[in-house]
C-alpha cells in the first residue's frame, strides 16, 4: 500500500524546505482497552504518561465517545494542544463532529487547547470523497472557526499524485500527510529511506502545485506495529522493529525539521483489524508506543 520507487539515499537526505526543528506528537485513541469510551480522567491519565515525550495529539473524530468534550478539558489542564478531527465521509458524521466542536469551543478554555481540526483521514485514499467535495466541507468548517487552523489528513501518495490539487490550491492552511513503510511491505533496513523518500515526493508536490511555502505539512501518521501484531508483505511486526523504525525514521524526519504524528499513542486491543491493498487484513491492535495501560514499549528519545 502507498508504494514509492525509492530514491538514491543521497537524495532523500536532502529534504525540501520545512521548518528548522520538527514536533512530534501521537494519534490518540477515544475508547479505554474494553472499547468503553474514554471520559476527562481517561485523558488526563493519557497526558500523563505522553507529557515526557510530547504535548500534541490528534484524534479522528470530535462528537464519538463525545470525544471534543471529554478531551479538551483535559488538555487544558494538562498543557496539551489538540488536533481535533472532523469525519466528513458522510454527511450525518460531518454533522455530528461539527455540532460537537461548535460546542465544545463554546467554553474558551477548551479553545484555548485546540491547535487545529483535520476535516477528513485519507478520504481521498479510499475515495469517499473527490478532492472538490473535502474541500468544500474544510471551507465550510473555516468559515464556522475562522480563527483556528483546518485542514486534512491523506495518503502522500494522493498528495504527490496531483489527486489532492484542488485542495492544495484552495487555500488550505494546514495539511497532513501519512506514510507507512510498513503498508508498503518495506523490510526494516529500507523502512527509514521509504519513509523519508515519500515525505520528500509529497511535500515537494505541495510546495510547487502551491506555489509557496505559506502552507503547514505536517506527516500525520507514522508508525510500525510492536510485538503481537501482524506481518505485512516483507514488513515485519516487532518492538524490536518499531523502536529501530521511530529511532531511524521518526527521529531522522524530526531532526530533518518534519512535524510527524507517530501512530499511535496506545495500543487499541478493542480496534478491528485493517485490510490493506493487497486485500489481506492485518492486526491494528499493537501499534501503540504505548501498552493499553500505558507502558513505554521502547525508547522515544532522538
Amino acid at each position: 500500500m502507498r508504494f514509492s520507487t525509492i530514491l538514491p539515499v543521497a537524495l532523500a537526505a536532502a529534504p525540501l524546505a520545512v521548518s528548522a526543528a520538527g514536533t512530534l506528537g501521537f494519534a490518540l485513541g477515544n475508547t479505554k482497552a474494553d472499547g468503553t469510551c474514554k471520559f476527562k480522567k481517561d485523558y488526563e491519565d493519557d497526558f500523563d504518561a505522553l507529557k515526557g515525550v510530547s504535548t500534541l495529539v490528534r484524534t479522528y473524530t470530535s462528537g464519538g465517545c463525545n470525544t471534543a468534550q471529554q478531551i479538551l478539558p483535559a488538555a487544558a489542564a494538562k498543557g496539551f494542544k489538540v488536533v481535533l478531527g472532523v469525519w466528513p465521509d458522510t454527511d450525518s458524521a460531518y454533522d455530528a463532529d461539527y455540532a460537537a466542536i461548535k460546542d465544545a469551543l463554546d467554553d474558551s478554555t477548551n479553545a484555548g487547547a485546540v491547535y487545529a481540526i483535520t476535516v477528513g483521514s485519507e478520504a481521498l485514499y479510499r475515495k469517499s470523497l473527490t478532492a472538490d467535495a473535502l474541500l468544500s466541507k474544510i471551507q465550510n468548517m473555516s468559515n464556522t472557526f475562522p480563527n483556528t487552523k483546518i485542514g486534512t489528513a491523506d495518503s502522500w501518495n494522493k498528495f504527490q499524485d496531483g489527486t489532492a490539487d484542488p485542495i492544495i490550491k484552495g487555500g488550505v492552511k494546514l495539511i497532513m500527510v501519512n506514510a507507512f513503510s510498513y503498508w508498503q511491505g518495506q523490510t526494516i533496513q529500507n523502512a527509514s529511506h521509504s519513509y523519508l523518500d515519500d515525505l520528500n515526493q509529497a511535500f515537494g508536490h505541495i510546495q510547487n502545485a502551491a506555489g509557496t511555502l505559506d502552507i503547514e505539512i505536517w506527516n500525520g501518521e507514522t508508525g510500525w506495529p510492536t510485538d503481537g501484531g501482524d506481518n505485512y508483505e516483507s514488513a515485519m511486526a516487532g518492538t524490536q522493529n518499531a523502536g529501530t523504525f521511530f529511532k531511524q525514521g521518526v527521529c531522522a524526519a524530526l531532526a530533518w525539521g518534519f512535524n510527524v504524528f507517530y501512530f499511535e499513542a496506545f495500543d487499541e486491543p478493542s480496534k478491528v483489524a485493517s485490510v490493506g491493498q493487497n486485500g489481506k487484513a492485518a492486526d491494528e491492535t499493537h501499534w501503540g508506543a504505548f501498552t493499553a495501560d500505558r507502558k513505554s514499549k521502547f525508547p522515544m528519545g532522538c
